[in-house]
């Protein structure tokens, strides 16, 4: 018994040599071959539908590289702190990381979490692919420890802040700095330097220009670690997360046409696909975009020709083509170079081109252009509270108004009433179908648009009513081929009915109708040469103009940045923008009538007595109805001349495609 175990210890003790000395034969195998060649860096190009290049990406731009003696303590601290706190003390790799990592890989059966050490990044960044697959890891395990064969410490942190990503087209610590905070490294500060060392783990959450909050809160975790690890007193950490924090508005950049349209892409590109700037930068990818040129330079003329320039008013132009869901012009503010800020994609109150949804739901609940409702002050009560809404002017029509005189108008009184007649849920569930994601309360204001939404949901959504009550997802992207021509991505047109048509269309005349004489869109009636609909909104705060052709919809937003008051004549100022946009945008583009789908009964209508209209009547407009909802009496207070009575009362006013074109031109 004790010969086998001294002959088992024996064993076991050989066992362990021969793997100590295999893996000494191992290392020194790795350290005699050389270090393989860094992926080859080709450039990207972003191009627009129409085929013109619109921006070509390359691992150059905006970047700096810079000596390690320059980079400041807490740089580098903060650093390792928060991305690799064993660096100087492991070989490349970190054995409880990876153990850790393992067994949750294991446990979900796929690759869920990495444990990459600053070397393991570097190794990847230079060599390989982002793909979580377990031959990557090994090969990044194998390349990282050649790296420490190969380099000091020192070495690979200074490769490693020179190279990773900080967002906004800054590649390395140094051009990080001059990015945010217009500084060199060497000048930043601990607050600084936490805040910057906490980018790299998501670029695309956590810049500050547009998720300061979450910047914020990255920030205090790396001075947690930093404290953990030694290197500064609790006291110090609280006194830099307090410090204020100036960013820039950062240097003049070579920027695309469409540089808003540009970030949107290679944000949308990363959080879907996975390929982040820093890969397409030197990954060779062919980008074709929907973004098409002649219609963005009509935006960005639009807007320049109407903002006033001594004043910091912003502005978002949105167009969708909603047949397909192509974006196809895109401008989130007035100065790319002073705020790179996308504010196509901010939420503010959209006021009153909220209301459409709410219309379009109460003619799915047996209301029509006719229904009466009392224009006047009005208490609405709501779960034991009291709501007292007023009418823009507090101008009111202290009569019964129809839904055509209250979309033309914008009569709040007439919308708050309807929505607690159908019942508050039914506008939250029709916006929600129609495009709009954010979630909605089922309040009384909700017609008012007192929840904010971004200009792409509200211009989704109208989208959305355009084509018929067929929703499309907004697309921005249609294809992506790598360098060898291949193609790795194709945009899916996801099309969804979630709407009736019929009624659709019944709305889409009510919503003609604002362009009309007494309409809110009525000052840019002149400048359009052909068949539009949409609606105005406008809050203390906010401008909208949202509205559409069967060929394109636009939405503009005019505001200031932190909430200003605005003036009436600014608060107009979208809707010139906007009317100016899209006669630019389709002056190539013959006009074209709203499609009428089957089962509509049309009608001239005496506006006033809300009976069908006769010769006699002076502005008789034309609607749409559901059968058996259209009204079947004559006008009586425009009575027609017992000859002619006789004739029209045969069958209801109608007219052929040609009386409309014809009606329309005249």
């Amino acid at each position: 018994m004790i010969r086998f175990i001294v002959r088992l210890v024996q064993g076991i003790i050989l066992s362990f040599l021969l793997m100590i000395l295999g893996g000494l034969f191992f290392v020194l195998y790795l350290g005699s071959q050389p270090l393989p060649p860094a992926d080859v860096e080709e450039s990207s190009f972003l191009y627009t539908a129409d085929g013109e290049l619109l921006e070509t990406l390359h691992q150059g731009i905006n970047r700096q590289t810079v000596p390690l003696d320059q980079i400041p303590a807490a740089v580098r601290n903060a650093t390792i702190a928060i991305e690799d706190r064993y660096f100087y003390q492991h070989f490349g790799f970190d054995p409880k990381r990876i153990a850790a990592s393992l067994l949750i890989n294991l446990q979900e059966g796929k690759m869920v979490q990495g444990a990459s050490t600053i070397t393991q990044q570097l190794a990847r960044n230079l060599y390989l692919s982002h793909d979580k697959t377990w031959e990557r890891k090994l090969r990044e395990l194998l390349l990282s420890i050649q790296l420490e064969l190969n380099y000091s410490k020192d070495q690979i942190l200074e490769m490693y802040l020179n190279q990773i990503y900080y967002g906004n087209s800054a590649y390395g610590i140094e051009s990080a700095s001059h990015t945010y905070l217009g500084k060199s490294a060497k000048e930043l500060t601990l607050a600084e330097a936490a805040l910057l060392a906490g980018i790299p783990k998501g670029p695309t959450y956590y810049e500050p220009y547009r998720h300061f909050e979450n910047a914020k809160k990255r920030q205090r975790l790396v001075l947690n670690a930093m404290v953990e690890n030694g290197y500064i007193t609790r006291e110090e950490a609280d006194r830099a997360y307090q410090e204020e924090i100036h960013l820039i508005k950062g240097a003049p950049k070579k920027v695309s046409l469409a540089p808003y349209f540009r970030d949107a892409v290679l944000e949308w590109i990363d959080r879907n696909l996975g390929l982040t700037p820093s890969d397409l930068n030197k990954g060779g990818y062919r980008i074709y975009t929907t973004l098409s040129l002649p219609t963005q330079k009509k935006a960005e003329e639009a807007v320049a020709k109407r903002l006033p320039k001594e004043q910091p008013l912003q502005v978002a132009l949105v167009a969708i083509e909603p047949g397909t869901g192509y974006v196809r012009a895109m401008v989130g503010g007035r100065d790319y170079d002073e705020s790179q800020y996308n504010r196509v994609y901010a939420k503010r109150q959209p006021g009153s081109t909220f209301k459409p949804f709410l219309y379009l739901a109460a003619l799915e609940n047996g209301m029509t252009p006719l229904t009466k409702i009392e224009s006047k002050p009005t208490v609405f009560q709501y779960e034991g509270k009291l709501y007292s809404p007023n009418n823009y002017h507090k101008e009111y029509a202290n009569d019964y108004i129809t839904m055509l005189e209250a979309i033309k108008k914008s009569d709040n009184i007439y919308a708050i009433t309807t929505h607690m007649t159908i019942g508050p849920e039914k506008l939250v569930n029709r916006a929600k179908e129609l495009g709009i994601e954010t979630p909605l309360q089922a309040i009384p204001s909700l017609p008012l648009g007192s929840i904010p939404l971004s200009p792409m949901e509200m211009v989704t959504a109208y989208a959305t009513i355009a084509n018929a009550g067929e929703k499309v997802e907004p697309i921005l992207v249609a294809r992506i081929e790598d360098r060898n021509g291949k193609v790795i991505y194709s945009a899916a047109e996801e099309k969804k009915k979630v709407a009736d048509s019929r009624y659709v269309s019944i709305l889409i005349r009510l919503m003609q109708a604002v362009f009309e004489k007494g309409g809110t869109a009525y000052s840019i009636a002149g400048d359009l040469k052909r068949p539009v609909a949409g609606k105005t909104g406008s809050t203390p705060y906010d401008g909208w103009m949202i509205g559409f052709t069967p060929q394109l919809a636009a939405a503009v937003w005019v505001g200031f940045d932190k909430n200003q008051p605005l003036s009436d004549v600014d608060s107009y100022r979208s809707k010139h923008i906007w009317a100016d946009f899209m006669e630019g945008a389709l002056s190539s583009s013959p006009p074209m009538l709203f499609p009428l789908p089957d089962g509509l009964i049309s009608a001239y209508i005496d506006p006033e007595t809300g009976e069908l209209a006769t010769v006699n009547c002076p502005d008789a407009e034309l609607l749409y109805f559901i059968p058996g909802t259209e009204p079947t009496t004559y006008c009586t207070k425009h009575p027609a001349p017992d000859k002619e009575k006789k004739e029209t009362e045969k069958k209801t006013p109608k007219k052929s495609l040609w009386d409309r074109v014809k009606e329309w031109w005249e």
